[in-house]
């Protein structure tokens, strides 16, 4: 994945301390990142996330996993 890639997925990541109380959120919803993590760790799939949350795309799943992917790369770079 190019670093523009990562960018335009990371885009798709919004922190606002007013909207659930700063989490990251994926941009426009109250979906947060830490709630479709966990969701796909219990083994939903992307069609059954889209079932329950139509406004979701699959570039949102990827770019949740991009985040977390960094962070834990930040957490062992500390």
């Amino acid at each position: 994945m190019t670093a523009t890639q990562e960018v335009e997925l990371l885009n798709r990541i919004t922190i606002n301390p007013e909207v659930m109380v700063g989490k990251p959120t994926i941009t426009g919803t109250r979906m947060t990142v830490e709630h479709l993590l966990k969701a796909l760790s219990a083994g939903l799939t992307f069609p059954i996330l889209h079932e329950d949350y139509p406004f979701l795309e699959e570039e949102d799943i990827y770019a949740c996993l991009l985040y977390a992917a960094q962070l834990v790369e930040q957490a062992h770079a500390a």
